[in-house]
C-alpha cells in the first residue's frame, strides 16, 4: 500500500459545528493559514507555510501553537471540587492546588457528552474544551449547582496557547517561570495565567491559559526566544499518531469511555476514575468494566495516500463490503504519511484489510489494545456458579 503520498491541507471537516468563535489575533502572524471555513479549526492557523517542518519541531525543538479557539471557564466557590467530584467521572475531590486532571461528563447511558482538562490553582477550578461544546458543558454545569457553594461561569478573557517538545525546557526565563511543572501539574505565570504540563500529544507538552489581552505579546516572546510556530495541522497530526481522541471528531453519540481510552484516573493519564462515587453513567463504566467488553475500539489507521480521494470524519470503516467503524480525524503526518483515528469493532482483528470511505487502510498493530483477560466481575460470577 502506498502511503506517503501528501496532497491536503485542508484540516477535517464536521457536519456542523454550531458555535462561532471570532478569529484568533495571531491569524494576523507571518504566514499564518486559517483552518478551513466550517472546521472546528477555522477561528486558529492551520498551518504556518511548513507544515511537516512545524510537526518536526515540535517533536525535535520546540513549536507554539495556537489554541485560543478552546472554550474557557472557571468554577470558585469553597465546594467547587466536591461538587464537580459528585457530577463527572474523575477523582477530583481532594485536588491539590496546582493540580489537573482529564474529566468526562457522561449521559444516563453512560455516553460520552463533554471531554475536558481541568486545574485547580489559587481558589479556582479552571477548565478548558472544545469551543462548539462549551456552551453546553457550562449549562449543564449551572444546572447542577442547586445549593451547592459553586460558581461555574464562563471565562472568555482567558485563552490556551500549547508549547510542544523538548526545546519547551530551554523557555522558562521567557515564560518567566524558575522550572518546568510536573505531569498534570501548573504553575502561575507572573502577569497572570498558568503553565500547565499534559501527557500529550507528545512527552513534552504544556498548555498556558493566559488573559486574552497577551495572546499576541506571549506569542511574540516565546517565538523570539526559539519557539517555531505551528499550525493546529502539526498539533493534531501528533495527536492522532499518540492515539488520543478528540470528543466530537473520533467519537459519535454512542461512544463509552472504554472505547475511546479515557479509562484510568490522573496516574494513568485517563479520565475516568474506577474508584470513585456515584455520577450519571457510572453504571455503564462499571458494568463494561467488570462484565463485558467496549464493542470498539480507537485504533490508529494508516491510509492509502496514492488514491485521489481523501475520507473525511464519520466515513465508514470497512471490511469485505461489510461496515466495521466509523472514521474520525484524518490528517498527513510528517513521517508516518496519512493517518487516521477509527472506532472499529472490537473482533476485527490487526490484519485486516480495511476500507476507510474511498481509500484503503490497514491497522497500526501497536494502537490494537490488549483486553483478553476475564474482568474481575466475570471471575468472581463464575466462582459464584462453580466454574
Amino acid at each position: 500500500m502506498a502511503r506517503f503520498a501528501h496532497r491536503r491541507a485542508d484540516p477535517p471537516r464536521v457536519e456542523k459545528v454550531s458555535v462561532v468563535v471570532a478569529p484568533s489575533p495571531l491569524l494576523s502572524v507571518s504566514g499564518a493559514v486559517a483552518g478551513a471555513a466550517g472546521s472546528p479549526d477555522a477561528a486558529v492557523a492551520w498551518h504556518y507555510g511548513d507544515p511537516f517542518g512545524e510537526q518536526r519541531a515540535a517533536v525535535e525543538r520546540a513549536a507554539i501553537v495556537d489554541r485560543s479557539h478552546r472554550f474557557v471557564l472557571r468554577i470558585t466557590g469553597a465546594e467547587r471540587l466536591t461538587w464537580l467530584h459528585t457530577i463527572t467521572s474523575q477523582h477530583v475531590a481532594a485536588l491539590g492546588d496546582g493540580q489537573s486532571a482529564e474529566n468526562l461528563d457522561l449521559d444516563l447511558n453512560g455516553r460520552v457528552l463533554h471531554h475536558f482538562v481541568l486545574t485547580e490553582l489559587d481558589g479556582t477550578v479552571w477548565i478548558d474544551t472544545e469551543a462548539e461544546r462549551g456552551p453546553d458543558l457550562l449549562a449543564f454545569l449551572q444546572r447542577m449547582v442547586f445549593w451547592a457553594d459553586a460558581k461555574p461561569v464562563e471565562a472568555a478573557d482567558h485563552a490556551v496557547l500549547s508549547l510542544l517538545g523538548p526545546g519547551v525546557a530551554g523557555l522558562t526565563e521567557a515564560l518567566g517561570v524558575p522550572a518546568l511543572p510536573g505531569m498534570y501539574e501548573a504553575v502561575p505565570l507572573p502577569d497572570g495565567g498558568f503553565l500547565r504540563r499534559m501527557p500529550w500529544p507528545t512527552a513534552d507538552s504544556f498548555d498556558l491559559i493566559i488573559p486574552r489581552d497577551r495572546l499576541t505579546d506571549l506569542w511574540a516572546r516565546l517565538t523570539a526566544a526559539g519557539a517555531t510556530p505551528a499550525g493546529m495541522w502539526a498539533f493534531e497530526a501528533l495527536r492522532v499518531a499518540a492515539v488520543r481522541p478528540r470528543i466530537g471528531l473520533d467519537t459519535d453519540e454512542r461512544t463509552i469511555p472504554h472505547e475511546a481510552r479515557w479509562i484510568g484516573g490522573v496516574p494513568e493519564h485517563g479520565a475516568v476514575h474506577l474508584d470513585k462515587g456515584c455520577y450519571r453513567g457510572q453504571e455503564t463504566v462499571a458494568r463494561v468494566h467488570n462484565l463485558g467488553k467496549p464493542p470498539r475500539h480507537l485504533l490508529l489507521l494508516h491510509l492509502d495516500g496514492s488514491a485521489d480521494e481523501r475520507p473525511v470524519v464519520g466515513d465508514d470503516v470497512t471490511a469485505g463490503g461489510r461496515t466495521v467503524g466509523r472514521l474520525g480525524t484524518v490528517v498527513d503526518h510528517y513521517e508516518l504519511g496519512p493517518i487516521a483515528l477509527a472506532l472499529v469493532k472490537r473482533a476485527v482483528p490487526a490484519d485486516t484489510a480495511l476500507a476507510a470511505g474511498p481509500v484503503a487502510a490497514s491497522i497500526d498493530p501497536d494502537s490494537m489494545p490488549s483486553d483478553d483477560e476475564p474482568q474481575a466481575g466475570r471471575l468472581a460470577v463464575d466462582r459464584l456458579r462453580g466454574r
